[in-house]
């Protein structure tokens, strides 16, 4: 992509957020951390970019470009944290070829640092997203799926923690209910439980016994569903629950310029983002933080 057309669709989607009213003039009399959270979803196995003939996406995406774009937001800010909100699998004869492990191999390449499970992450069964997990050199985490009685148990964690320059920064994942979506033989044993009731606990679990600065939810519920308002997404679990400072979603395919603001239990705000699929955009939150742990943001989505 030409410069000038990279600075006007970033532009273009560009907007500045806050959270608990602070704005970034608030932090100038105290010492400011950036942490750039980078994210993508639903990608299905979409290596190539689109061709130029293609009515919709002409040459657009790809995994190159997409690596290139990350590696260039890494060289203005070394406090990059790159993560995925599932349906990694399935979409391309890359998958049906190559069972996932192109995928893996890549994104370890990209060093993205965690993902979450999509339904479409289970087209192989169990065993066969266990086969190509040593090819990922990032971490799975799933809170709401137990693998206890799979041969997953153990490989994917409910959570997991990252500290960047002193920042903690608790990630957890939520997957959308398997039954009618995937066949019962490629989950197996897998359970899953309430989103809402695990996400309670986990970021409960984060901000207050693991003492995160930033609590971050991947989720595969959803953003929201208009014909059926009161099935668990992205926008209720928002709702519903504090101590998340932003949801990453996925499973809807939902293009947002830029992050939605909700307000949670305590009427505080939660950032909610989605790129929509296919690896055609990627998602960057900018977290500005003090020795105090206020902060602000400022998101985006950038076209690859």
């Amino acid at each position: 992509m030409k410069r000038r057309d990279f600075i006007k669709n970033t532009a273009a989607s560009s907007a500045f957020l806050t959270l608990g009213g602070l704005s970034l003039s608030s932090f100038a009399t105290s010492e400011m951390k950036k942490i750039t959270i980078l994210h993508t979803n639903d990608v299905h196995s979409y290596i190539d970019p689109f061709p130029k003939d293609h009515p919709r996406n002409p040459n657009m995406g790809g995994v190159a470009r997409r690596a290139a774009l990350i590696e260039s937001i890494r060289k203005e800010n070394p406090n990059v944290v790159l993560l995925d909100a599932g349906d990694i699998f399935q979409g391309t004869p890359y998958f049906n070829y190559y069972g996932g492990e192109l995928e893996f191999k890549l994104m370890s390449m990209m060093k993205y640092d965690v993902a979450t499970m999509g339904n479409h992450d289970f087209d192989n069964g169990i065993e066969g997203f266990l086969a190509q997990l040593p090819h990922a050199k990032f971490e799975f985490v799933s809170s709401n799926y137990d693998f206890t009685n799979t041969a997953l148990n153990g490989f994917v964690k409910p959570y997991t923690i990252l500290k960047v320059d002193g920042i903690k920064i608790g990630v957890f994942g939520l997957g959308v209910i398997l039954d009618g979506l995937v066949d019962k033989k490629n989950y197996k044993e897998t359970v899953y439980n309430n989103p809402i009731e695990i996400a309670t606990d986990m970021s409960k679990t984060l901000r207050h016994a693991e003492k995160c600065d930033l609590v971050i939810c991947l989720s595969h519920l959803g953003y929201k569903y208009k014909e059926d308002p009161n099935r668990v997404c992205d926008t209720i679990l928002a709702q519903k629950t504090k101590d998340i400072d932003l949801i990453i979603g996925g499973h809807s395919h939902t293009f947002l310029d830029q992050p939605v603001v909700a307000k949670n239990l305590e009427g505080k705000e939660v950032l909610i983002n989605q790129v929509g699929c296919y690896g055609l955009n990627l998602g960057q939150i900018d977290f500005y933080l003090t020795s105090d742990k206020k902060i602000a943001s400022q998101g985006k989505s950038i076209i690859v």
